[in-house]
């Protein structure tokens, strides 16, 4: 997700609030696939007993509360630019600290200034569908230590149901200011071979990547669940 300054507007100012105002519980588990219902859970994470974790893009840190809650992580710091996704996150899960850190930062920027932190980084439909590849994936690099681990899932194609992109080009999708006005923000949508690349390019190996079919309805969507690793 890109940064939010104060005179940029807060385009997740909207995504959560209903959610957020009726159910305050730590999830039971959580699920890669876009309806969050089926296929791969957190164990795709590997073993995280004392390991330092990261959520890029953690929304209001449903999928980092549950890592702190029923694993045995040392740390999970969420990280999220918006504004009111921090208010949220800190809101219903400000209680767990110090094992999770609830941060508002950009996550290309706070990943930088975090070299060799990290044992895994992940994203579910976060900061890596709505940040340029290109300076995220080598900041991830960056800030993972050696042989570490980066998983993350994004839409297999566009949820009008238009292909993923052939190169690296941003779609423009639907989104709301703070008071409601229509405006759009970019969200990368990329081929499957396309990811690969990029990862290679930024000092991954082992790249494997997983399909997980979409269910029924208007707004279904498969999606690609990623894997890859810091070279050593």
């Amino acid at each position: 997700m890109t940064w939010v300054t104060p005179h940029t507007a807060d385009l997740w100012h909207h995504y959560g609030r209903t959610r957020h105002a009726t159910d305050r519980t730590v999830p039971d588990d959580f699920r890669w696939n876009w309806e969050q219902d089926g296929g791969p859970g957190p164990e795709v994470l590997g073993d995280l007993t004392g390991l330092y974790v990261g959520d890029l893009g953690a929304g209001a840190a449903r999928h980092a509360a549950h890592l702190v809650v029923h694993h045995r992580p040392v740390r999970v710091v969420a990280i999220d630019a918006s504004p009111a996704q921090y208010a949220m996150a800190t809101d219903l899960y400000g209680h767990l600290a110090p094992r999770l850190r609830i941060v508002r930062s950009d996550v290309v920027r706070y990943l930088h200034a975090g070299r060799g932190t990290y044992d895994v980084l992940y994203s579910v439909f976060g900061a890596v569908d709505f940040t340029e590849p290109r300076a995220l994936l080598p900041a991830a690099a960056t800030a993972l230590r050696a042989g570490g681990r980066l998983v993350f899932s994004t839409l297999g194609h566009c949820l009008d149901g238009s292909p993923a992109q052939p190169d690296v080009r941003h779609v423009d999708i639907p989104a709301r200011t703070p008071g409601g006005e229509v405006t759009t923000m970019r969200r990368w949508v990329l081929q499957e071979q396309v990811w690969v690349k990029l990862l290679d390019e930024a000092g991954f190996t082992r790249i494997s990547v997983d399909v997980l079919p979409g269910g029924e309805g208007p707004r279904t969507a498969d999606a690609l669940l990623v894997t890859a690793y810091r070279s050593s």
